[in-house]
């Protein structure tokens, strides 16, 4: 079964963080990159560019409209996913438990079964 672990990051907290701290909360991805290639589960993982670089498409009265994104002004943006391949609910969460996201006030890692292609709920 497939599971998007979904990454959620608040850019103000971030940049409030000291150098060190940044750099161990990129070695804990790191591992946890390791761990779940190394088991076999990783199917993929990405990080997200800045929400400042991010740009929302719509098309209004048949007209396409741009504008600087995000998509919503909540200080907590979708910053970068993994996507695992693993038996159960249960093991993706404890996967998603791994993360420094959940460590950090505020925030988490949302775990959402990957729907059949065909668009059969799980």
């Amino acid at each position: 079964m497939k599971y998007l672990l979904i990454l959620h990051m608040d850019p103000a907290a971030w940049d409030t963080l000291a150098d060190a701290a940044r750099e161990e909360f990129v070695q804990q991805h790191r591992a946890f990159h390791q761990t779940v290639a190394e088991a076999g589960e990783l199917i993929a993982a990405h990080t997200l560019a800045h929400v400042s670089r991010s740009t929302v498409v719509r098309v209004l009265d048949g007209a396409v409209s741009l504008r600087d994104g995000p998509l919503l002004t909540s200080p907590i943006q979708l910053s970068g996913f993994y996507l695992v391949d693993c038996e159960t609910l249960k093991h993706a969460q404890e996967l998603a438990a791994l993360l420094p996201e959940v460590r950090m006030a505020g925030l988490g890692v949302e775990v959402r079964p990957i729907m059949q292609s065909s668009g059969i709920e799980m």
